[in-house]
């Protein structure tokens, strides 16, 4: 195993751990991977949060070859085809978060209510249309509906970011859920009033110039 791999591990455990304490997952629900030489590294099959451990973090090809004893997630077939088609990313992570999961059981977007709906790469956060868990119909339906973006609905089941580093990667998650919760919110009260494209278009050439830049 080496140094990088090692300390990749560690991080997956870790952000398992992360989404109990944030709110964005519970039991066995949910599950993470990461990029490395090879092919993934994926949560187990079946095994909360609390009882993970780097060793039990299971190496695998994306075509469905794993190493050790551990099983991996059943959603293997969605983390492997979303590394497989997207360069970009490096890390995934999937959760049953309550807001995000409430709308996408109702199979609502998540419109432009909220400039911070642009973090995920667009204005709209989509929906991915059902298909059964850890299918390659599924894995194929999110590949699809992200197309170029961070994160997506999936219709009767949750959500799911993207990015090409773990932390990014849970960052996105938890504004998806923060974005589904205003959403929710706003539909007690009458509804939200929508940032238009060239508004959303505005805030994603701001972000470009957001935050802190090394210098060359």
């Amino acid at each position: 195993m080496t140094a990088d791999e090692s300390v990749l591990r560690r991080e997956i455990v870790a952000a398992m751990v992360a989404m109990d304490e944030k709110g964005l997952n519970h039991g066995t629900a949910g599950n993470v991977s990461a990029r490395v030489e090879g092919g993934m590294l994926v949560t187990p099959s079946g095994v909360p949060a609390h009882l993970l451990t780097p060793d039990s973090i299971v190496r695998m090809s994306f075509d469905g070859e794993h190493e050790g004893a551990m099983r991996p997630t059943s959603e293997w077939r969605m983390h492997g085809s979303i590394l497989a088609a997207r360069p970009d990313v490096n890390a995934i992570v999937h959760c049953h978060s309550r807001y995000a999961t409430t709308l996408a059981c109702a199979h609502r977007t998540i419109p432009p209510l909220h400039y911070m709906t642009a973090v995920t790469g667009g204005g709209e956060i989509r929906l991915a249309p059902y298909q059964p868990f850890g299918s390659e119909e599924l894995a194929q339906a999110i590949v699809e509906t992200l197309d170029g973006r961070l994160a997506c609905l999936m219709a009767n089941h949750g959500q799911i970011a993207v990015a090409p580093t773990l932390d990014f990667a849970m960052m996105v998650a938890t504004e998806v859920e923060e974005q589904a919760a205003v959403y929710h919110g706003t539909l007690a009260i009458g509804g939200a009033k929508i940032l238009s494209d060239a508004q959303i278009d505005d805030v994603m050439q701001r972000f470009a110039g957001y935050g802190q830049k090394k210098e060359g």
